[in-house]
């Protein structure tokens, strides 16, 4: 397999959203972290120094290792996301922020498992679908798929993480169905899914909220839907060419969350439709040039890595764009290379410098 120069435009892309990212950063942060620290640069730095700087490090670093090293590891970088997930759980590691119990402390350092986790589900799922038949029946990749899924969904079901959960479920579908699954295969996956779902919803409170919130957000706009009126009201009133960067006011203390899962709005309401059109943009061009890598590159593991690695980037980026824009209930999922979230950021730049290996083979 010949090895070419990397693909400039992908690089220039990813670069892009990355200080595209820190710029809307620091507009949506600034006064939030001027009332909790005195300094409107806390988050900002933060977000750059444990976040930005870690995560190109990570970026150049993964760029330069044959992505075919990781076909090789893909069962233990599995096991390791696996077992951080089950540390979440254990008394003085585990740290629950608003009811969710997504963050794993050690030492001065805290991160979420579950970022690495979309990575390391990535990898596993495209060597071993990779090194299967997938059409030859149900006990070689089918029932295996299925379990892995319901493990990892009874993980994130534990720590209140639906929104990662709905994600790694279309992307393991995205890959699995690319692999050669048959059609009822994916059809019997999507109906535990909505079956899935559906429990969720049932059976968790806030979740039930969050869909009567989505289906109505008229009702109780002073409680459950008080957060998506705030965001509606902040992307309505971005204009065309928005207010201003820096200018927005519905990042004091109106919407909550403005630097995290609700920062597309604050980004919408200070650089307009305008604005908007270039992120989703370069999301897009991510999407384009990510499939595009895939169709190319001659190697079964590589095609499904690419894919993988580009639905996960830009599902995501989706969900949040669509959730906070009341296309669909909130999740909680953060934007990827914007949201505040260094181990978000770090483990994002370090699955696209893999993306940008797999493009020097092509």
């Amino acid at each position: 397999m010949r090895k070419n120069k990397p693909d400039k435009g992908l690089i220039i892309c990813i670069l892009s959203l990355f200080i595209l990212g820190l710029i809307i950063l620091f507009s949506a942060s600034f006064v939030i972290s001027q009332e909790n620290f005195g300094n409107s640069h806390h988050y900002f730095l933060h977000q750059l120094l444990y976040g930005g700087i870690i995560g190109l490090i990570l970026f150049y670093i993964f760029s330069k290792i044959d992505y075919r090293f990781w076909k090789k590891i893909s069962l233990l970088v599995l096991f390791i996301s696996l077992i951080l997930l089950v540390l979440l759980f254990i008394p003085n590691l585990g740290y629950t922020h608003a009811g969710a119990q997504r963050w794993l402390i050690i030492g001065p350092l805290s991160f979420q498992p579950s970022e690495f986790l979309k990575l390391a589900f990535v990898i596993y799922l495209a060597a071993f679908l990779t090194k299967k038949e997938v059409q030859k029946g149900y006990t070689n990749t089918f029932i295996p798929f299925l379990i892995l899924m319901g493990i990892i969904g009874g993980l994130m079901t534990l720590q209140s993480d639906a929104g990662t959960l709905g994600l790694i479920a279309i992307v393991g579908l995205i890959i699995y169905f690319i692999s050669g699954a048959r059609l009822h295969q994916i059809a019997i996956t999507l109906g535990m899914c909505a079956a899935g779902f559906f429990a969720l919803i049932k059976f968790f409170p806030h979740r039930m909220a969050r869909f009567i919130a989505f289906l109505n957000p008229s009702v109780d706009p002073q409680g459950i839907s008080y957060q998506i009126n705030q965001a509606l009201l902040a992307i309505g009133s971005g204009g065309i060419f928005g207010i201003g960067l820096g200018r927005s006011a519905q990042k004091y203390n109106y919407l909550p969350e403005p630097m995290g899962d609700s920062i597309f709005a604050i980004f919408a309401e200070e650089m307009g439709f305008a604005g908007v059109l270039v992120l989703i943009g370069l999301f897009f061009f991510l999407a384009f040039k990510g499939f595009r890598i895939a169709k190319k590159i001659n190697n079964d593991f590589g095609k499904l890595l690419s894919i993988g690695i580009t639905s996960w980037l830009v599902v995501q980026a989706m969900m949040n764009i669509c959730a906070i824009s009341g296309l669909m209930p909130l999740t909680g999922i953060p934007l990827p290379f914007v949201s505040y979230g260094g181990s978000a950021l770090a483990i994002s730049l370090a699955g696209a410098g893999i993306l940008v290996n797999i493009s020097k083979h092509i």
